[in-house]
């Protein structure tokens, strides 16, 4: 940690937060008041809160390569790694070669020497992949036991891949229906509650649907659950869950690919979990 010359102090950043030494070299227990509009002070903080977003922002990205299932050119891993925020969001995912087939958790990358995996075996392995796939964990077979391997060698992921809710299709399902009522009729006694539900899930509203994009097989699915377009403190309950094609037809359930089944379904759990159950009951 470097310090910078404030009055007759010095100002430095330790875990996101502006501290303070005297001129004896003594850490004080907070920043004196009269430095609190020093321009070194100042501009400390608001770096805070720029490397903050910034963590917030690679952490969103990474998700989002996993939720979609995008390949990422490895040049493109190799340049952003040495960047602690965006090596703490990759850090321990999984990377599946070609064959969908499990490769190991991510511990390293180096523009020379590739990806430093740890694999299946316990073992520290290295490829040079030209494009590093981090999957959905819906699409990981096995699940149940990679997640005991992860806990076993100590893996910590900050992007939600092992641990992340997975929802599988029922084999059973009308595949020539279009919505799944699994979660519909939850009732909020205000709909600007369910609104901020919705954003603060991080999904979006449009046309009175919370919103879920996905990208799965080269093509674009929205999952949507109706919550209401009208008065933000009128009364309104979830809908039933539909998925769209890029053109926004509505899709039959034997058309809803893996990934944007379980995304779907976790949207709508989430949103259903936050309901006014005693309304339901009066409801009822």
């Amino acid at each position: 940690m470097g310090w910078v010359t404030a009055g007759d102090y010095e100002v430095g950043l330790d875990g996101g937060k502006v501290v303070c030494r005297n001129a004896a070299g003594r850490r004080l227990k907070s920043v004196p008041a009269k430095l609190a509009e020093d321009p070194a002070v100042m501009g400390l903080r608001q770096l805070a809160e720029w490397l903050e977003r910034h963590e917030r922002q690679c952490l969103t990205d990474v998700e989002k390569w996993m939720v979609r299932s995008l390949p990422v050119p490895f040049a493109v891993i190799a340049r952003v790694w040495p960047d602690p925020a965006w090596q703490s969001a990759l850090r321990d995912l999984v990377v599946t070669g070609p064959d969908h087939e499990v490769a190991g958790f991510l511990r390293d990358v180096d523009l020379d020497r590739g990806l430093g995996l740890v694999d299946l075996d316990g073992d520290s392995v290295r490829i040079t992949p030209e494009l590093v796939r981090l999957p959905h964990p819906v699409l990981l077979d096995d699940l149940e036991d990679l997640r005991e391997f992860a806990v076993e060698i100590g893996v910590e992921q900050r992007a939600q891949q092992l641990f992340r809710e997975v929802w599988h299709r029922p084999a059973a399902v009308d595949a020539e229906a279009t919505t799944v009522e699994d979660y519909a009729g939850g009732v909020f006694k205000q709909l600007r509650f369910l609104q901020g539900r919705t954003t603060q899930h991080g999904y979006r509203v449009r046309g009175g649907n919370a919103v879920c994009s996905v990208r799965e097989d080269s093509r674009g699915v929205e999952a949507r659950v109706w919550i209401g377009d009208y008065d933000g403190y009128e009364q309104t309950e979830t809908g039933p869950l539909m998925w769209t094609d890029g053109a926004g037809r509505v899709l039959k359930l034997g058309q809803v690919g893996p990934v944007a089944w379980s995304e779907g379904m976790r949207m709508a759990a989430a949103l259903f979990a936050g309901r006014d159950i005693e309304d339901e009951e009066q409801a009822a």
